[in-house]
């Protein structure tokens, strides 16, 4: 039985090498923004961030490949389509998608 699992913890540990995600989750207000950004500071070049794509038009300031990839509605679907999101939604009319 303990070769098994010695077994199953190689092959688990095989599976898991390389980058992996982590997902900070919570409601607005919970510090996901504050947290993220120590990470990134403190962990430079081991933590990341993924930029999400959206149909909504960019606001003042807001740079398209920094804080959204900005698409139409026909470039979102086709990359739903192929399955290129691992979540997507929509939220007051607008398509997001990471």
């Amino acid at each position: 039985m303990i070769g098994w699992c010695r077994q199953i913890s190689r092959a688990a540990a095989t599976a898991m090498a390389g980058p992996r995600p982590v997902v900070l989750s919570g409601p607005s207000g919970a510090g996901k923004s504050t947290l993220l950004k120590k990470l990134l500071q403190e962990y430079d070049g081991i933590f990341g961030f993924s930029v999400s794509h959206t149909t909504r038009n960019p606001r003042p300031g807001e740079s398209n490949g920094k804080d959204y990839h900005f698409v139409t509605r026909e470039d979102m679907q086709q990359k739903i389509d192929h399955g290129e999101f691992i979540e997507h939604a929509v939220f007051s009319g607008n398509m997001y998608g990471t």
